[in-house]
């Protein structure tokens, strides 16, 4: 499905090489200032150009379509249209019938009987996430004080984000790579156990990310190989501040007041340029695939605000759940 929330509650559409991407957002709470420019800080951190992105330049100048008036959230539904300018369709006439090993050309072939539109990889491509960062600028609003932040830990293995990139380029392959995201200003209280769990609420939206391959919190895996004694955070005052935060911030899926820690796995680009054996799904034999076009070496690059938002979404409905939840009480 491409609709997500209770009450703050989006729905994202379009396609890579299409007429645009959007999203159209409801349950946002009437006066929340916003304007154009609003989006620009987040939206200037996802956009191409950088070494390592793709080559392909958009402006991503967003359209507020409905929602606002005179500068404020009117309490409607709120539209966010961005226009595709820069597509280069041609680039994709020879995966219409070859698969791209490690992409959803196979899969979404399967699903939509044939009729995906596969130029740029349509709306499974990672340009979607535009309307992600968008619905993100406006959570973030209603989720303050909360502050989130986002940086990459490594690339290809590698600490050395400058070397990685500097390795990576020019090779036709890609990396991937590890984004650390932290949320603070946490009070506690918000999650709704079971299905609504913070962790859980939060994993479903990052993993809406494409190329995103695992999440943990806290100490995650690392949890595994320690003792109870090691793992447990010890509480040092009555707001529920702890000695640790190997719990990444939630008790049974609650929040408890301390800074929410997560760390996602994000995979290499699956568009590379060097060859590849995959199947003519018109033949049924094996074929050799180039990829041509424009692509990311390493898209964990412009990750970090995707995944921010991704966490602004998630608090946001469960803030205004929660909000709900005190007031029938």
């Amino acid at each position: 499905m491409n609709t997500f929330g209770q009450i703050f509650r989006l729905s994202i559409f379009g396609e890579s090489h299409g007429n645009g991407i959007g999203v159209v957002i409801d349950g946002i709470p009437p006066g929340i200032p916003l304007t154009e420019a609003d989006f620009m800080g987040d939206l200037s951190r996802r956009r191409s150009g950088a070494p390592g992105t793709t080559p392909r330049k958009e402006p991503d100048l967003p359209k507020l379509m409905s929602g606002t008036w005179n500068g404020f959230t009117t309490g409607a539904p709120l539209a966010v249209f961005f226009e595709n300018i820069n597509a280069r369709s041609a680039d994709y006439d020879n995966i219409r019938d070859i698969p791209r090993p490690g992409h959803s050309d196979f899969t979404a072939r399967m699903k939509f009987k044939g009729f995906a539109d596969p130029r740029g990889g349509g709306h499974f491509s990672g340009r979607i996430t535009l309307g992600l960062v968008a619905a993100g600028v406006v959570a973030k609003k209603i989720i303050n004080p909360i502050s989130i932040s986002s940086q990459i830990l490594e690339l290809g293995g590698n600490a050395n984000i400058d070397k990685a990139i500097e390795e990576i380029e020019d090779t036709g392959d890609s990396i991937g790579g590890i984004i650390q995201c932290i949320a603070t200003n946490i009070p506690a209280g918000l999650g709704e156990p079971f299905f609504g769990s913070v962790e859980s609420t939060i994993s479903q939206l990052v993993f809406s990310i494409p190329a995103i391959r695992g999440i943990e919190f806290g100490a995650g895996f690392g949890a595994a190989r320690m003792r109870g004694s090691q793992h447990n955070d010890l509480f040092i005052s009555n707001d529920g501040k702890t000695l640790t935060n190997n719990a990444g911030g939630v008790n049974g899926g609650i929040t408890n007041g301390n800074d929410i820690v997560f760390r996602v796995a994000i995979k290499p680009a699956s568009s590379i340029s060097l060859p590849q054996e995959t199947i003519n799904m018109k033949t049924g034999k094996p074929d050799i695939l180039k990829i041509e076009g424009r692509h990311d070496a390493c898209i964990a690059l412009r990750v970090p605000v995707v995944v921010e938002a991704a966490a602004a979404i998630a608090l946001a409905d469960l803030s205004l759940i929660s909000n709900r939840t005190n007031i029938k009480r």
